[in-house]
């Protein structure tokens, strides 16, 4: 099986999740179709001075099914009410590389040029442990040459803002 990138209706993505897992069920394409994500990440707005959770949706109007894409599959998928196309070139759907599923399903290597090893990547999720911004969840924006300081983009009175902190203030989510 491969993962496919398929577009949606805005805000349509769970709905669409949903009634792929129902019409597959007990048919022959439930064994053609594997996991189907929406990938999201936790943010933390303040609301009414309080902190609140919340999961925001990383790639709006974007669900990623793995599938066996046969003909059966990909019309039951494409003639969904909500399913505006598959991402590809032309008319072909695209399936997403090794290395883009494993960043999505957060199995990224960590282990880059010439077997260096980072403990941290642009694009991580961290919490803040030290320092002003004491227990504030954000992503790793960029990384300082030297591995000593970055800049984590973390939501402060509902706007995202960037804070340089060093390394040894954060720990990996």
């Amino acid at each position: 099986m491969k993962w496919y990138v398929v577009h949606t209706y805005a805000s349509h993505e769970f709905k669409i999740r949903e009634a792929i897992e129902k019409g597959k069920e007990g048919t022959e394409l439930d064994e053609l179709i594997g996991q189907i994500l929406i990938p999201t990440q936790k943010t933390f707005h303040i609301r009414d001075g309080k902190k609140v959770e919340r999961e925001k949706k990383l790639f709006n109007s974007y669900i990623i099914i793995e599938a066996e894409l046969t003909t059966a599959v990909y019309e039951f998928i494409k003639n969904m009410p909500g399913v505006t196309n598959f991402l590809g070139n032309g008319k072909k759907p695209q399936p997403l590389t090794e290395h883009e599923v494993n960043r999505l399903l957060g199995i990224s290597d960590r282990e880059k040029d010439g077997g260096k090893a980072y403990e941290y990547l642009p694009g991580d999720m961290v919490r803040i442990t030290g320092g002003p911004f004491s227990d504030f969840d954000g992503v790793i924006e960029k990384i300082s040459a030297d591995q000593q300081k970055m800049t984590i983009k973390v939501t402060v009175f509902g706007r995202v803002t960037p804070v340089e902190v060093s390394t040894d203030q954060v720990e990996i989510l």
